[in-house]
């Protein structure tokens, strides 16, 4: 997945500052991450699994979690300089042991001190949600 001629598509940006880190070691790839909207996927692989041979959880949640990172370091506003992760949910409805899974991130409130993000996670084959995912970000501005 390689980003568009798009100027406001962050995505090669943001796979090139992964490198090293564990969305980079989970192969998570993105193929939109704008202001208030991210968009990406792995191929499940053993890597992903848990020893019971199912998607391990912390696969998924490193997807949509990344996801809603990404899209609020692309979202921040004027004068904020980074953000902090206060408070995460996941509930998962289903999961995979072959194939793609997709998410999709959408900034659901975006204010001078917190943002929330929604995001889900699919099985691109079969078109099943896997989970369901919402964070709270705390937006950070630099010190006085």
């Amino acid at each position: 997945m390689t980003e568009t001629a798009d100027p406001a598509n962050h995505a090669d940006r943001f796979t090139e500052r992964q490198k090293g880190k564990l969305p980079d070691f989970l192969g998570l790839q993105w193929s939109e991450v704008r202001k208030g909207l991210v968009r990406g996927r792995f191929t499940v692989d053993e890597r992903h699994m848990a020893p019971n041979g199912f998607l391990h959880a912390a696969s998924v949640i490193a997807l949509v979690d990344s996801a809603c990172g990404y899209g609020c370091a692309t979202s921040l506003p004027e004068g904020a300089n980074g953000f902090t992760t206060v408070e995460l949910k996941s509930n998962h409805l289903g999961t995979a042991r072959d194939g793609t899974v997709t998410c999709e991130a959408r900034l659901i409130h975006g204010g001078r001190t917190t943002q929330v993000w929604d995001a889900e996670a699919v099985h691109a084959e079969t078109g099943k949600t896997i989970a369901l995912f919402r964070c709270t970000q705390m937006v950070l501005y630099p010190k006085a």
